[in-house]
């Protein structure tokens, strides 16, 4: 016997977000083509890098927005989930292109070592102040959402990661032009790439989990096994399983051994409310066992 239950309808959060989406590729779409030209014609491997990791965060954006858009879809016979799981695929191909770019900088960086070039500096001030007022205002429209929603999270991270490098290719301009020293160019583009790294780190390794269906950060199986066991009439729980249908939406299935039948329909809508309510687990599929199957009483079975 089963029965499923599952909570309210996330479209309209995605939807929400469409407008943060396109606002915020117009703006670092035109900030890149900006940086580049001023990167070649200041000489500036440091507006140049950070062009190249803007660019990447276009993409990025335009995937969690592609991502965010499917996820809202309706479902199909075929995909009976719709297609949420492409929020997570865009989380993980963004700590993937994120990951390439630092690759890149740090390589051209380490190269302009041995042969630093002139860089202008008041060029190299202006264009990353700009850049400053940009990835700022980028990052303030998803400061919202980003803390309930690995995609948003994945945007957001990218924004403020670049707010802060511009303000350090300002501070790299600066330093440049009162010092004339020319290797603080290439040392500024080796820092950009150690926090490009350090902020993707986190998001590659959320990702992946939640791409292998892993549990979810922030649930705790131990916890869910242990309130599943203590609903009204339940001897115990097994075949316990928790994963991601998307970066906000979470499923569960379990086998319940509970041998009166008499309230299955109330247990079912307090673990639904309260699983949804407590844990952030939206789909549940429960199956009623009236006696033991032999399977050991532990969650992982």
């Amino acid at each position: 016997m089963h029965n499923h239950s599952h909570g309210h309808n996330h479209a309209d959060h995605f939807d929400t977000h469409n407008r943060a989406f396109a606002i915020a590729v117009f703006l670092n779409l035109a900030f890149v083509l900006i940086e580049a030209f001023y990167g070649v014609l200041a000489g500036s491997l440091a507006l140049l890098a950070d062009a190249g990791h803007n660019l990447s965060d276009v993409l990025g954006l335009v995937m969690a927005w592609a991502a965010s858009w499917l996820a809202g879809r309706k479902t199909t016979d075929r995909n009976t989930y719709g297609l949420k799981k492409t929020t997570i695929l865009a989380a993980l191909f963004n700590a993937l292109f994120l990951i390439a770019a630092v690759g890149g900088i740090a390589w051209e960086a380490i190269r302009r070592f041995n042969d630093p070039a002139s860089v202008a500096g008041l060029t190299v001030i202006v264009v990353a102040g700009i850049g400053v007022l940009i990835n700022g205002a980028t990052m303030l429209l998803f400061i919202k959402g980003q803390e309930g929603d690995l995609n948003i999270r994945g945007a957001f991270m990218h924004m403020a990661s670049d707010t802060l490098v511009s303000v350090g290719v300002v501070i790299a301009g600066a330093v440049i032009m009162v010092t004339g020293v020319r290797w603080i160019d290439p040392l500024v583009s080796l820092l950009i790439a150690v926090v490009i790294f350090i902020g993707t780190w986190r998001l590659l390794k959320d990702s992946v989990s939640l791409a292998v269906d892993a549990v979810p950060k922030g649930i705790n199986p131990t916890d869910v096994y242990e309130y599943l066991q203590s609903l009204p009439g339940v001897e115990s729980a097994h075949h316990l399983h928790i994963w991601a249908l998307s970066t906000t939406e979470n499923a569960l299935t379990v086998h319940l051994i509970k041998p009166e039948s008499g309230d299955d329909d109330r247990v079912i809508e307090q673990a639904t409310q309260m699983l949804n309510h407590d844990f952030n687990i939206q789909h549940v599929t429960i199956q009623w066992e009236r006696a033991a199957s032999g399977c050991p009483n532990t969650s992982g079975c």
